[in-house]
């Protein structure tokens, strides 16, 4: 993996973390930025992702390669999914998002720096 990317993704997911507990404070639900900002750092994960599968198909020999792919699912997952509960509407009252899906979407890119930083580890304990 690419330390300076690994950098870059773990700065993108601080900063969508910090924008969405402000828009919690703020009262706000999600908004079209979020979705794009979300959009961003998922596309940041995936360049990362692909970076690293390359790396395991060229010969990298990981201690828990099997471990090191899931994270990497997880990773590139946990974002839009948190994203579509964030902005979702009540089917049974009407109500839009909330304000709490700033929350929610703080939670999920929370969630993912860990993933992200456990995927280092992994890497670094290659054989």
């Amino acid at each position: 993996m690419i330390a300076a990317l690994e950098v870059v993704v773990l700065v993108a997911l601080g900063v969508l973390a910090v924008y969405g507990l402000v828009l919690t404070v703020l009262n706000r639900p999600p908004d079209r930025i979020s979705t794009i900002a979300v959009g961003v750092v998922v596309a940041l994960l995936v360049v990362q992702a692909a970076v690293a599968v390359v790396q395991v198909l060229g010969g990298v020999q990981l201690v828990e390669t099997s471990t090191f792919l899931i994270y990497l699912a997880v990773s590139i997952g946990v974002l839009p999914i948190a994203t579509q509960f964030a902005t979702a509407t009540d089917e049974n009252t009407g109500d839009g998002p909330t304000r709490w899906g700033g929350t929610v979407i703080a939670v999920g890119a929370i969630a993912v720096a860990v993933a992200v930083v456990r995927l280092q580890y992994l890497w670094d304990a290659r054989v």
